[in-house]
């Protein structure tokens, strides 16, 4: 479990292995990342819509593909985040996700280039009847995704932990240094994305999807070339073995050990060696030793000595499948600590994601225009969450943070437990705007017997907009929980669980979208969703469906899941707030 801070490739001296490492190598990274996200939203911004008016692909069809692809793509993570620690390392999952991402787009490319890879063109505006695409259209283009979703799943757990393993985090300066590539991360991210979202995408909208995705195909070539070109500088940490495997141990060496009284419990022997010092821990982690809680005593059976056989001489665990240490307990316990909260996040990623799908095609299907020349590209909606999320922090840390200052002296943050019940109430309200929008849109629609509706497309900034306070009281602490709450060998582990959450939403979505489906066309009558227009839809009761959800998620979470994070952890990240702003 304990990470190995010695690189990969070992040098003879040590005045060698200072150089590695920093910003020198760190420049690569962001490089690298920037290059990367810049490719990757350019697909994902603009996906719906190239499928359902370049595939021909009715509502349905294009948002279960859609799904499909994004729970693939956020499952993939938790894999990668395995073989990373395991066996292949950040830096080599890294260059694999890079070729991998390539590779997709080079696919994706080909398919928007070449028109026979493309059913013929047949716009839902369009007085045609839509051709189906072949087997080897359909082909190329899950080739493609499927590449791709490869790729971002080896990337997205490895990128900000490899740019961090750069920095000796022991010293101030070395904290410092990473604060500082945090923050260059994240803004070369929305540099990345707000290029994505409007040359790009108009681009693709407006003058050529062929060309749309060869630029972001040619920047995943930049990304690989500057992330290879700077190897010589990186620190290489070994794979240290999975956590994954130690979680396993534990719950296997419960179960056989089941029968164990643990009301004994001053009768007990319980396996608690020291943590041995290791290079990893002196460099980055201190005080890795988790204080031994009460709850879940169950899985503590897993440490119990039943049998001095079970130890060596030198007091180790013999066989690690069977005899556990109180560590590797309470960092199971850590994370089953916070599977209910997590859940309830689940639902909230459900209304969120309707944005990028639906919410798109609503936005096809409305009054685009600016002037008499300018169309808006649907997928430019995409900008409104991004801006509603900055400007909630950007009024959070300026005005309403300093405020409290005022008022309490040390000032106060939004807990955990408060932002994730504003955020689920946000996702409640964002279904029942999308939902009162759409009955307004395709009234006017159907009044003027028109497939584009007479709403303009700025009728849906509101659902957008909350669809953005969603990712930041939900989407935001779900990744700080689990971060913050889990021990640190598990950071990695945490954020692929969160990606994992993202994956259960899609699929979420897709088993409901085929039961509506199934349940409402039952006995001759009209489906709800289906068909290449909304209009003939009655896509409300979808978006409301979803809102009877949140409803049940919210007092789920009020009356449950937010218990699990006992008053001492609160304080505990009050505490943390409070340092943060000394």
């Amino acid at each position: 479990m304990n990470e190995n801070h010695s690189p990969e490739i070992h040098d003879s001296s040590s005045s060698t292995k200072k150089k590695k490492g920093g910003w020198k190598s760190v420049k690569y990274i962001l490089g690298n990342e920037t290059f990367e996200k810049l490719a990757s939203m350019s697909l994902i911004a603009n996906l719906i819509v190239y499928m359902h008016t370049q595939y021909n692909m009715d509502t349905t069809f294009s948002v279960e593909v859609f799904n499909i692809w994004s729970g693939f793509t956020n499952f993939l993570p938790l894999v990668a985040a395995y073989l990373a620690d395991a066996y292949t390392g950040k830096f080599y999952m890294l260059i694999f996700g890079s070729i991998a991402s390539f590779m997709g787009m080079g696919f994706m490319s080909l398919g928007a280039g070449v028109p026979s890879l493309r059913p013929p063109p047949c716009s839902p505006f369009a007085d045609c009847v839509p051709t189906n695409p072949t087997s080897t259209q359909l082909a190329v283009l899950y080739v493609g995704l499927g590449f791709f979703a490869i790729g971002s799943g080896c990337l997205r757990p490895c990128n900000i932990a490899f740019g961090a393993d750069q920095f000796d985090t022991k010293t101030e300066k070395g904290r410092a240094q990473l604060e500082s590539f945090c923050n260059w991360w994240y803004f070369l991210f929305t540099i990345a994305l707000l290029v994505a979202l409007t040359l790009v995408v108009y681009i693709q909208t407006n003058i050529s999807w062929f060309l749309g995705y060869i630029i972001p195909t040619v920047c995943f070539a930049f990304s690989l070339t500057i992330f290879v070109i700077g190897q010589g500088t990186y620190v290489r940490l070994k794979p240290k073995g999975s956590v994954i495997c130690d979680l396993f141990k534990v719950v296997l060496a419960a179960f056989r050990k089941h029968d164990v009284d643990m009301k004994k419990d001053s009768e007990l022997l319980f396996y608690d060696p020291p943590l041995a010092p290791t290079e990893a821990e002196e460099s980055r982690h201190a005080n890795l030793k988790l204080a031994h809680t009460n709850r879940f005593r169950f899985l503590e059976k897993a440490a119990v000595i039943t049998n001095q056989t079970e130890i060596d001489s030198s007091g180790k665990s013999i066989d690690d499948w069977r005899l556990c240490s109180l560590q590797q307990v309470e960092e199971l316990k850590s994370i089953v600590t916070t599977l209910p909260v997590w859940l309830a996040g689940i639902i909230c990623f459900l209304s969120m994601g309707q944005a990028n799908s639906y919410g798109i095609l609503q936005a096809l299907q409305t009054d685009k225009s600016i002037g008499k020349s300018f169309n808006v590209p649907p997928a430019w909606m995409g900008l409104v969450p991004m801006i509603s999320l900055s400007l909630w922090i950007l009024l959070y840390e300026k005005i309403y943070v300093p405020w409290t200052k005022i008022k309490t002296l040390k000032g106060k943050r939004l807990s955990i437990v408060q932002r994730l019940t504003i955020g689920i109430i946000c996702s409640i309200a964002c279904m029942v705007v999308a939902g009162l929008v759409e009955v307004r849109r395709r009234d006017s629609a159907l009044k003027n017997n028109s497939l584009e509706s007479p709403t303009r497309i700025w009728w849906l900034i509101p659902q957008f907009a909350l669809s953005g306070l969603v990712e930041v009281f939900a989407a935001i602490p779900m990744m700080e929980l689990l971060t913050s709450y889990w021990p640190e060998s598990m950071k990695t582990l945490g954020g692929a669980v969160f990606f994992l959450s993202l994956s259960i939403a899609s699929s979420l979505s897709n088993i409901l979208i085929k039961v509506i489906v199934g349940l409402t066309k039952r006995n001759g009558g009209t489906p709800w969703l289906g068909g290449n227009d909304l209009n003939k839809n009655r896509l409300e009761h979808y978006y409301y469906t979803i809102a009877v959800l949140g409803g049940l998620n919210l007092m789920y979470f009020l009356f449950f899941a937010r218990f699990f994070l006992s008053s001492e952890e609160l304080q505990r990240e009050n505490r943390k707030a409070e340092d943060e702003e000394k």
